[in-house]
């Protein structure tokens, strides 16, 4: 199947960036390249890009597509781990960082990956391949509560306490293996309705983000990622679900840096320190015309972080 993937607000991210001819960049979620392709092109030979995925396939259709460019390094990797990945690589600081948060649509439209209820496929949502716990194992070893926590957090799903109760009653007589098995099951609670988004859709999300561990650790990446920026570097961060949201905006204004002393106090003893400003004080939307071309850009947030 062929890597296709649109990137959302393509401009507006690589306006973000301010990029400069002999910096060095990072696009921790490479993906299908599209952002780093205009990375790339707005760099000189003496430029750097550091593309990073977890997705084994991602790295090797963005070699192929940007094999004019000979100053790319393509890392198999978490983004969550971009400390390690820069010291390994011997570099100290960079001059900016892009974070893709959503699913690539090659991703979505793969069956045999297991993200999409539409059609069907082994239950399986790893976006690394060689990571060990997949969709298939949450669905069959957690518990009933467990369930019901990660579909009502991750998924917003106001049905996830009878959800899971079903998911748990079927496993019982057989084990569940397929995306179309668990979409009847989902079915059986939340019967489609005419005009309303498909029942599994939030279900299908909350599972996937807990496969690939995708909130948890996003606040401390966000805190590395500032860290390693040069001072006038730019965090770059677009977002499609609101704890994603929740996590960067936070991590923004920590480091944006606020007295926590208290109120009577003639001066600041608590040593705080601002890393940096926040560029978007609220976030940059998707035009009328993007969600029109592209459905998926829909729900993505565009915040920007520059170092001081």
């Amino acid at each position: 199947m062929e890597f296709n993937h649109k990137s959302v607000m393509l401009r507006e991210c690589i306006e973000g960036l301010q990029i400069k001819a002999e910096g060095i960049y990072v696009d921790g979620t490479m993906g299908g390249a599209g952002h780093s392709r205009e990375i790339a092109n707005r760099i000189s030979e003496k430029g750097l890009l550091i593309g990073i995925d977890r997705d084994k396939e991602a790295i090797c259709v963005a070699k192929e597509r940007l094999s004019k460019f000979s100053n790319i390094k393509y890392i198999h990797d978490n983004h969550d781990n971009i400390k390690d990945i820069l010291q390994e690589l011997e570099i100290k600081e960079v001059d900016g960082i892009l974070l893709d948060l959503g699913v690539s649509s090659y991703q979505l439209d793969e069956r045999q990956r297991g993200f999409s209820y539409i059609g069907n496929g082994i239950l399986d949502m790893r976006m690394d391949k060689t990571q060990k716990l997949t969709a298939k194992e949450v669905i069959n070893s957690y518990s009933e509560e467990k369930l019901a926590k990660i579909i009502f957090e991750y998924g917003e799903e106001k049905f996830s306490r009878p959800i899971a109760r079903k998911i748990v009653e079927h496993r019982k007589e057989k084990e569940i293996e397929t995306t179309e098995e668990l979409v009847k099951i989902i079915e059986d609670v939340l019967p489609r309705r005419k005009g309303e988004g498909h029942p599994a859709k939030r279900t299908f999300q909350a599972i996937r983000i807990e496969v690939n561990n995708e909130i948890k650790p996003l606040y401390d990446t966000v805190l590395n990622s500032i860290n390693v920026l040069k001072s006038g570097g730019r965090l770059c961060i677009l977002t499609f679900h609101s704890l994603e949201d929740r996590a960067v905006k936070n991590a923004f204004t920590y480091s944006v840096g606020k007295c926590i002393c208290p109120p009577g106090l003639p001066y600041c003893v608590c040593g705080v320190k601002s890393k940096g400003k926040i560029i978007t004080k609220k976030p940059i939307l998707p035009s009328e015309k993007e969600i029109e071309e592209n459905s998926r850009s829909k729900s993505a947030k565009l915040r920007i972080f520059e170092k001081i």
